[in-house]
């Protein structure tokens, strides 16, 4: 039996315009074990989930999801996992327009549930996707930000997900020369880009430019 999923606070606001869900990856393991938060695929997103919150100037509930379980358990998938947390969302602060924020298999889960009806954008940082992946954004705005030497999610899956996608909606996609999997380095563009995106999207604030990572 799988673990339950969790809701972490990082800044929950007495009267929030917009909620953040920030979606952590991370690889399946041997016997499906649970979510620990100190994994480091967890830990990652600490500091973006931190920006966010920041950049909402106390008007964005933000939380971060651990998962039931490690990767993309065939039996529950973080898509289950996503759609009890926008629940537990909804029945604690009401219905708000919401933001998923996910990256690797994250980025592919915010991806895949951002047709559920409070969502109104989706942020995917080196999102882990396949080439088969399907999802319904329409009316929803898309980033997906991917470092061009990421060597464990293909940036060109990516790509070409974010093309099939801009067919029906608004949709960008950054790239981040020299960036890898683990957005250790250049980790403040992914950050800055999220948060910028996030805010505009749900606050209306103007986009903050994107610093040249080479700078």
């Amino acid at each position: 039996m799988s673990a339950a999923p969790r809701l972490i606070e990082t800044r929950v606001p007495d009267r929030p315009e917009g909620a953040v869900l920030v979606l952590h990856g991370g690889a399946s393991r041997q016997g499906s074990p649970p979510v620990s938060p100190t994994q480091l695929s967890v830990l990652r997103m600490i500091p973006i989930a931190g920006r966010i919150a920041r950049a909402g100037r106390g008007r964005l509930a933000v939380f971060r999801l651990l998962n039931s379980v490690r990767g993309w358990d065939t039996e529950r998938t973080p898509l289950a996992d996503v759609a009890w947390a926008l629940d537990q969302v909804r029945d604690r602060l009401g219905e708000l327009p919401t933001s998923l924020v996910g990256h690797s298999l994250g980025g592919r889960a915010a991806l895949l549930a951002g047709g559920a009806a409070p969502v109104r954008s989706v942020v995917a940082l080196n999102p882990w996707v396949y080439p088969s992946d399907v999802a319904d954004l329409s009316g929803r705005r898309v980033l997906i930000v991917h470092g061009t030497e990421d060597r464990i999610a293909e940036p060109g899956r990516a790509a070409g997900l974010a093309r099939r996608l801009a067919r029906q909606t608004d949709v960008r996609f950054l790239e981040v020369p020299g960036g890898k999997h683990a957005m250790l380095r250049h980790g403040a563009v992914f950050e800055r880009a999220a948060a910028s995106f996030v805010t505009e999207t749900l606050l209306g604030d103007p986009a903050e430019q994107t610093v040249d990572p080479g700078r």
